[in-house]
């Protein structure tokens, strides 16, 4: 089993114990004994990172027991994995990633099935896409007149989006596009910032992305959203119209967070972890960490067995999608 190595930042958010009080919870041989860690396949500070760490803070508090996060970023959510299955099956090591691993399980990157090779213990953030705009554009200011821009326009205007073409979002913009026969060019970039700053400045004119990421811009009135990629309309997105009211048909993939152990723990400390997930996700800290990032506006709760159905529901989505994509 490779080494795992706590970053220097990581190194000072090993959580304490529960607080005098709190109940802890056990199964009959003790677990957990000692303190569980949580093996991020990304670097400190970013949107798994900052999750696993509030998660990790109310899992503590809910086991009275520590909980560590372990970075190990590289090859894009991958290099994790083998840490992961290499540990031992005893429930100690949790992983969490989000729904890359789909499109990397689809696409042949990942070889284990993250439904079934995984055990999936819940999903704790939940979210969909959003269009934004600069609400300054003159030449358009909902999606109505953006596609009838893009329209007139074709291949004109860009936008700013991952890099990768088989992402959800590169399929979304892939779909929209040919069901209501408009060209953008689209921008790649894997950093985030760099998107950000790309529409802010004026570099682009459009940007895909999920609402809890840019929320201090929108906020800020620095963006806008024009069409949300949901299946209703989000109440606090109420005067956004969805993809579905503007005419197009595709089913939208979700992005979601979560954690897995082994297939093989046992079962009785699956149970406990399941029951900890449910327990630890309806503190108030983490309610309260969700809502900052907008992770509150649909459910962003699944539970094991639920959260497993949405995995093998996406990875269907997804195969569809990238035949359809010729990818």
């Amino acid at each position: 089993m490779q080494n795992l190595t706590i970053t220097a930042t990581a190194t000072a958010m090993i959580f304490a114990a529960a607080a005098a009080g709190a109940q802890e919870l056990r199964t009959e041989d003790g677990f957990p004994e000692r303190p569980i860690t949580i093996i991020v396949p990304w670097g400190a500070g970013g949107g798994s990172d900052t999750l696993s760490r509030a998660w990790g803070s109310a899992m503590s508090d809910v086991l009275g027991q520590a909980v560590q996060v372990v970075n190990k970023p590289g090859g894009g959510g991958i290099a994790g994995v083998p840490d992961f299955m290499t540990a031992p099956a005893d429930g100690y090591t949790l992983f969490q990633t989000v729904d890359i691993a789909i499109t990397d399980h689809v696409a042949g990157r990942l070889r284990e099935n993250p439904a079934t090779d995984w055990r999936p213990l819940c999903a704790t953030q939940i979210t969909f896409s959003q269009l934004y705009i600069r609400p300054d554009d003159e030449r358009f200011s909902d999606f109505e007149s953006f596609l009838a821009y893009a329209q007139q326009n074709p291949g004109e205007l860009t936008v700013a989006n991952i890099g990768n073409p088989g992402t959800k979002e590169r399929l979304l913009m892939t779909f929209l596009e040919s069901e209501l026969d408009f060209d953008t060019a689209v921008i790649a970039f894997d950093n985030p910032s760099e998107r950000y700053a790309s529409l802010i400045g004026g570099t682009v004119d459009a940007l895909l992305e999920q609402p809890g990421d840019v929320r201090n811009f929108v906020d800020a009135g620095q963006m806008q959203p024009i069409l949300t990629f949901f299946n209703e309309r989000p109440d606090l997105f109420a005067d956004v119209p969805t993809h579905l009211e503007v005419g197009a048909s595709f089913e939208p993939m979700l992005r979601f967070r979560g954690f897995w152990t082994h297939a093989d723990t046992p079962p009785e400390r699956v149970a406990l972890l399941e029951d900890a997930c449910s327990r630890a996700f309806n503190t108030e800290d983490y309610q309260d960490f969700n809502a900052r990032g907008f992770m509150d506006v649909v459910d962003s709760y699944r539970s094991s067995d639920a959260f497993r159905q949405m995995i093998e529901t996406e990875i269907v989505l997804y195969t569809e999608a990238f035949e359809q994509a010729g990818l």
